[in-house]
This record gives C-alpha cells, structure tokens and sequence, in this order.
C-alpha cells in the first residue's frame, strides 16, 4: 500500500470506547502517513447515511481533554509522525462561543489522504463510505486535489479490543489549581484571553498536549511566551537549543493548524513571570508539573501589583517509556538535544585538496570541555589524533620553526637560561593585550598549520583513514578549512570553571577569564558538524563517541566518492 507524506485521520468511535482502541489505530495511521497525520474528533458520527454527513461542535468536557492528553502520549511511540489534533469543532462551555467556521479550513500540510476508524458492517472498504469520507474531509479541510482514502477497521480491530463503551474513564491528566471530584462529562469553562509559556524547543508531544488545552481554554486570544536569553542559560545543552525565531516559526505554525480562529500573541519571555504576571486582560495560565509553583510565583506576584489571580491549569508530565539511564523519564526537550549529540548536523566540507584516502576532523572545545579526553577515545577507535598543544611545543623549541620569530619579536628577556622560550612570562605579555596576542599568533598559527600537514601525511604513510586535529584554536586560526568536520566538546561554563581550577589551581576568576577570551560553546556548535559532551560519568561519553564514530565510518565512503 501506498505511504503518503499527510494525512488526516477521522475519529468517529465515543471517546469511551476509543480510548482503549487508540493505540491500534495510531500504529494502523502510522503505516500510511510517514509525516504529518492531522488528527479531527467526531465522534458518533455516521457514514453509512445517504446524507453527507455534517461537521458538528464537540463539547470540550473533562473527558476530551485527557483524550488530547492520552492521544499525544500515544504519538510519542511514533515519533517519525507529527502528529496534530485540529481543535476548530471543539468548543469550551461559554456565553461567547463563536461560530463553527462555514468555510474550509487552510492546513499547513494538506492531506494526501484521509483515514477513518469508523467501522462498515461487513469490515470492506466500502466505496459509498470512503467517498463520504472524502467529501466530509474536503468540506471541511484544504486536501490535495487527489484524496485517497482508507478504513482502517478491521487493520487496527482484531477482537482484542473493547467494542463496548467502557465504564472506567481515562486517567485525569489536567486539573485545575484547586482540584475537585469532577465527572468526565463536566464541561469546560472558556475563557476570553489566557496564556502558556514555556522554551518550546524542538516542539514534541508534551508541548503539544501544553498548547491545546490552552488553545481549547482561550475562546479569543492565546498569549504564549516563548523562553529567550537569561531564561536558556540554565538549560541542558543550551549550545543546541533551536533559534528563538525557528522555535517561534514551527510554534506559530502548529497553533495556527489546530485553532486558526483564535489570535496568537507569540513573545520573548525574558523573565520569569512575562504577560502572565502584569496583563490585566488575562484569566488563565496552563502550567505543567514542573512549572506549577511558577504559576503559583505569578498570581502571587499579580496580587502584589493590584491585578487578579489567574485560573491556573496544571497538565501531567508525560512519561518518555524509552528514556536512556542519563536521560529523563519524561517528554522533553533536554532528552531531544541529548540524542542529538554525536549525530551530523550539516554536511560535511569537500576538501579536495587533502591527502586521498584521508577523512580529517577538528575537534575542539572551551578550556576544561574535556577535548583531549574525546582525541583519546578516538584515538582508541583507530583515529589518528594530532595535539595541536605539541606541534606548538615543537615550533617553541630552539631550533623549532618558530624560536626565532617569537625571540625576536618580543626580545631575549623571555628566555630561560638555557634558551628555552618561558612560555609562562610570553604569556603574561600577550594576555589581555590583543595587539602583542596577534603578533604572536601571526607567527604560530600558520606555523602550527604547516606541522599539521605534514602530520597528515605521515597519517596516511601509517594506513590510517581517519585523522584528528585536536586544537582548543581551531576555528580562531582558520583551521576549520583543514578538515571535513569541526567536532565540537561541549559543557556548562560552571563546570569547566570547576575543571580548570581543580586542573590548574588557578583561581575562580582567572578561570572565568580565560574562558572569556576564548570562543563561546555556542559559537563553536555555530559552526560544527558533530557535537559532543562529558558532562556525565566516562562511560556515557564513551557511548557518545563510539555513536559519532560508528555514524562516520557510514558515511566516509560516500564523503570520498563526492569528492572530485
């Protein structure tokens, strides 16, 4: 069978029955739709009438929303799917509901496809059903102009499942602040404007479920605050956190898919109460678990100036079934950008004019990264590792290639007795002077780079296929055009502040000072092809190495036959 890249699926199953079937049905879609599968409520509705059938209001109950809870939990085992659950038919108990839209509803992805659980007699797929289901989604939805359509019944119902309604509800996944017994059956109360917050990076499913109560809570506008500057500093692996303006563009474009009638106010939170805590306007704010006693910190901080306590709505977190011993067990973005290192994040250069044969990486990273231990481990794979560190000892020494320009550039008196360069007091003349520090390095770095070929040479005189420019300097001095990749060692400032002193007994601030004068962590990722970190114990860096190398050996070959 066909596989389409959109798709729309039409659930008509009452939420009662659907709930325990839903997981069969997700991997049934997910067999089809291998990019966007949109997701519409209509339950009870029939296509087997002679009548075409109608898009009706569904009434946002307790019950819909832990289903829009359970649904995103459920897509989390299909993450190869973006999966979007439209919200325009389902409507919170309000004075001031505004009309079901009359006409077809624009989708960012029109669908390839609509898919049905609903269920024919005999289990065929019935043609007088799937062209009612193609007209029902066409009135509805923009579709590519050639809609297929497929009922998914019996694919995802062997006899397994409940067909009767079941008596126990889903378990409550959102409550709000003062939480009281209530019936699945409970409306929802809609609210005019509220808000929700969060960093929203690489958008996954636990945002989602985030951003729709909220969308079906605000019946006119959703202000939602996106984390930016101060607010990321304290974030795991913050180096890979998307653009503020690319998080922003897949939001903008998620929220616009399931609730086009409402208006979105996207903004930069760059504190930590934002809108929420002075905008008069304002009723209720969706807090997850985590974020809960923030939503508290507001209304406290709104009474304080006068304004009144927001209705706050607290969502569960949801649980990630597949997360690794350093990752946590929940839905996160944190987890995402964990997973992401030792992956390639852009092709690699050509470099036509390096040894044949011969793959080079640049690996670098801030001082205390950790950067000579990664140059080990490769090393302990079958890498070829070049220490930048050495070949300038070796151009520093008497007789070295660079003895002579440094001593003459900056004169006799920072010899030791015996000739040797104290590269302590050459250091003190070029730190914090950026006019005497390009003089020097005008006569290393070049020099440096010399030595470095001549090592790869000897690198491939000894067989070897992969070779590793360890350098902490490699993109200041230009380096980066003597390798296919720039691999990057990351980790927080705190931590290689807390390394450099231990190492070198220097004090705090001069550990913070000699990071200030190097490139940031996220100017280095800026420009990186793999980037990798050892924040925790040995062996997970280890993991992470031997997964960057095992995904190089991949693609090398086809790297080399690119090349002219």
């Amino acid at each position: 069978m066909a596989v389409f890249r959109s798709g729309l699926l039409v659930l008509t199953t009452p939420l009662a029955s659907l709930a325990p079937r839903l997981a069969p049905i997700l991997t049934s879609a997910a067999r089809l739709v291998n990019r966007t599968l949109y997701v519409h409520l209509q339950p009870g509705m029939s296509l087997e009438g002679p009548a075409q059938p109608q898009s009706s209001p569904v009434q946002a109950t307790s019950e819909v929303l832990d289903f829009i809870t359970h649904l995103y939990a459920g897509a989390d085992l299909h993450r190869h799917l973006d999966i979007r659950m439209l919200l325009t038919n389902i409507q919170a108990k309000s004075a001031f509901l505004p009309p079901l839209p009359t006409s077809v509803q624009n989708l960012a992805h029109p669908p390839e496809v609509v898919l049905t659980d609903f269920q024919t007699l005999d289990g065929s797929q019935y043609n007088p059903v799937k062209q009612q289901l193609e007209r029902y989604a066409t009135s509805c939805y923009s579709c590519c102009p050639h809609l297929s359509s497929v009922l998914l019944y019996p694919d995802y119902g062997t006899g397994e499942q409940p067909v009767e309604p079941l008596d126990a509800p889903l378990p409550s996944t959102i409550r709000p602040a003062s939480p009281v017994a209530r019936s699945p059956k409970q409306p929802v109360r809609g609210y005019h404007r509220g808000a929700v917050g969060g960093t929203f990076d690489r958008l996954h499913n636990a945002h989602k479920v985030l951003l729709s109560v909220a969308c079906v809570l605000a019946q006119e506008q959703l202000v939602v605050g996106v984390a930016d500057k101060d607010l990321l500093k304290s974030k795991l692996l913050p180096e890979l956190l998307q653009p503020y303006t690319e998080r922003v563009e897949h939001l903008s474009e998620f929220l616009v898919d399931i609730k086009p009638s409402l208006a979105f106010d996207i903004i930069p939170l760059l504190d930590p109460y934002g809108p929420a805590g002075s905008d008069p306007s304002l009723e209720f704010l969706v807090v997850s678990e985590e974020t809960y006693r923030g939503g508290m910190a507001v209304n406290r901080f709104r009474l304080e100036n006068s304004l009144e306590e927001l209705a706050l709505y607290q969502i569960q977190l949801l649980k990630d079934e597949n997360h690794k011993e350093n990752e946590e067990d929940k839905v996160s973005s944190s987890t995402f950008r964990q997973r992401i290192l030792g992956n390639l994040l852009r092709p690699p250069n050509k470099r036509p004019e390096l040894p044949s044969g011969l793959y080079v990486l640049g690996l670098t990273g801030i001082s205390g990264s950790g950067k000579s231990s990664v140059a080990q481990r490769l090393k302990g794979l079958g890498a070829f590792v070049i220490d930048s560190d050495h070949l300038g000892h070796r151009a520093y020494a008497p007789g070295g290639p660079a003895y002579q320009p440094v001593v003459e550039a900056f004169g006799t008196d920072i010899l030791h007795k015996d000739g040797i360069i104290n590269r302590k007091i050459l250091g003190s003349r070029v730190f914090g002077n950026k006019k005497q520090l390009k003089i020097l390095t005008d006569i290393m770095w070049p020099v440096i780079a010399k030595l470095a070929r001549e090592e790869l040479d000897l690198a491939v005189a000894k067989g070897k296929n992969v070779c590793v420019i360890d350098a902490a300097m490699l993109l200041e001095a230009g380096w980066q055009n003597m390798v296919h990749e720039v691999w990057t060692v990351v980790i927080p400032e705190t931590e290689a502040v807390r390394r450099i002193v231990e190492r070198d007994g220097l004090s705090e601030a001069a550990a913070r000072s000699r990071l200030q004068s190097q490139m940031s962590g996220q100017q280095l990722v800026d420009q990186s092809h793999v980037v990798l970190s050892t924040l925790w114990e040995p062996h997970i860096t280890q993991g992470q190495v031997e997964k960057a190398w095992n995904l190089l050996q991949k693609r090398i070959p086809k790297t080399h036959q690119a090349q002219p």
